[in-house]
């Protein structure tokens, strides 16, 4: 079936989509419209999978703002 290099991979592909979504939702404001779903079990899910996504690129802004290899450009 899966191998657990694959399943790896697969994972960290869902977690990196999730955080990439999340990050655009931080900077644009736009998200996914969970309301659209009508079952509830998805809606959770998705829910649960995208708040995933918010915690991993909050701990990676909190890396890069204490970092000393990030600097802020404000142009």
């Amino acid at each position: 079936m899966f191998g657990f290099g694959r399943l790896g991979h697969i994972v960290f592909d869902l977690l990196a989509i999730s955080t990439i979504l999340a990050g655009v939702k931080k900077s644009t404001g736009y998200s996914i419209q969970t309301s659209l779903f009508t079952d509830t079990a998805i809606r959770s899910f998705i829910d649960s999978y995208l708040s995933v996504g918010e915690t991993v690129f909050g701990m990676l802004s909190g890396y890069a703002v204490n970092s000393r290899y990030f600097k802020r450009n404000i142009e």
